[in-house]
C-alpha cells in the first residue's frame, strides 16, 4: 500500500510484482484513480500503475474512510504537488491511532496544516531537510517522512525511526526510483536530496504477518507445512520461539 502511495512522486509507468489481491489494494487503486493515477492488474499478475502529468491532490472521505493506510499519500502529495487535501483516515476499529507524528514530522520539513470538517489541508511551498526525532518508532510517520524527504532540499535525518522490513522495502523502492536513503531498517535514517525521480519496477517483499499466521496455525493443528516465497530473516524471532 505504501509503495502504491509512493507512485505519486514521479511520472511514468510502475510495475509492482507479488502484490496480494485483497480489498485494501483495490481501495488504494480507487484512491489513486480519484487523484488521476490509473492502475490495472496485468495478465502476469503484476499491478501496473501509471502516473501522468496531472494529479489531483485530494483524497476524498468516502475512499479514505475504508483504510488507515490512505494517510500515506500525505507525504508524497506534499513533496510532488506542494499541497494535499486528505480526509482523516479510517480503517482499523480497535482503538485510537492518531497521525499527530505524521503531521509534526512533515511540519518540521516545512509543511503547514489546517483541519476543517474532518479534512486535513496541507501546503508546502518547499520542503527543507532537517532533523526529526519521533516520539516512538511509528511505521506510518517514518514512511511519510521517507516519501516526503526524498524530494526535500538538503538532508533529512529521522531519529527513532521504525525498523520493520516494510520500511526497508519502501526505502529500496525509493532508491530504485533515484532516491538516496541510507539506514532504513535501523533507528536512524538519512535521506539526501535528489534532482528527480523516475517510475520503476519492483518486487514486493513477502507478507511476514501472513507467514506468521500459517506458522501459528500449524502450531495449533500439528503436522507439517511447506511455505514458499518466504523471507525467513523477517520472522527469525518467531521461528526461534517455535
Amino acid at each position: 500500500l505504501k509503495l502504491m502511495a509512493a507512485c505519486v512522486l514521479a511520472e511514468g509507468r510502475y510495475v509492482l510484482r507479488n502484490v496480494p489481491r485483497i480489498s485494501d489494494v483495490d481501495d488504494m487503486c480507487a484512491l489513486l484513480d480519484a487523484m488521476g493515477i490509473s492502475s490495472r492488474w496485468r495478465e502476469d499478475g503484476a499491478l501496473e500503475i501509471v502516473r501522468g502529468v496531472e494529479v489531483t491532490p485530494e483524497a476524498p472521505y468516502e475512499l479514505v474512510e475504508r483504510m488507515r493506510a490512505s494517510s500515506a499519500v500525505l507525504g508524497p502529495l506534499l513533496a510532488a504537488m506542494g499541497r494535499a487535501s486528505v480526509a482523516m483516515p479510517g480503517g482499523d476499529d480497535f482503538g485510537g491511532r492518531p497521525i499527530d507524528m505524521h503531521l509534526q514530522g512533515l511540519e518540521a520539513l516545512g509543511a503547514s496544516f489546517t483541519l476543517s470538517h474532518g479534512v486535513i489541508e496541507g501546503r508546502a511551498d518547499a520542503l527543507i531537510g532537517t532533523e526529526v526525532v519521533l516520539e516512538y518508532p511509528s511505521v506510518g510517520a517514518t514512511e511519510n517522512l521517507l516519501m516526503a524527504g526524498v524530494l526535500a532540499k538538503g538532508r533529512t535525518t529521522v531519529h527513532n525511526a521504525a525498523r520493520e522490513p516494510e520500511i526497508a522495502d519502501l526505502a529500496a523502492f525509493l532508491n530504485r526510483m533515484g532516491g538516496r536513503i541510507l539506514g532504513a531498517g535501523s533507528p536512524v535514517i538519512t535521506i539526501d536530496v535528489v534532482e528527480d525521480l523516475r517510475a520503476v519496477e519492483h518486487v514486493v517483499i513477502p507478507d511476514r504477518i501472513e507467514v506468521a499466521t500459517f506458522l501459528a496455525a500449524l502450531g495449533v493443528a500439528g503436522g507439517e507445512i511447506t511455505l514458499r516465497n518466504v523471507r525467513a530473516d523477517h520472522v527469525d524471532l518467531l521461528i526461534e520461539k517455535l
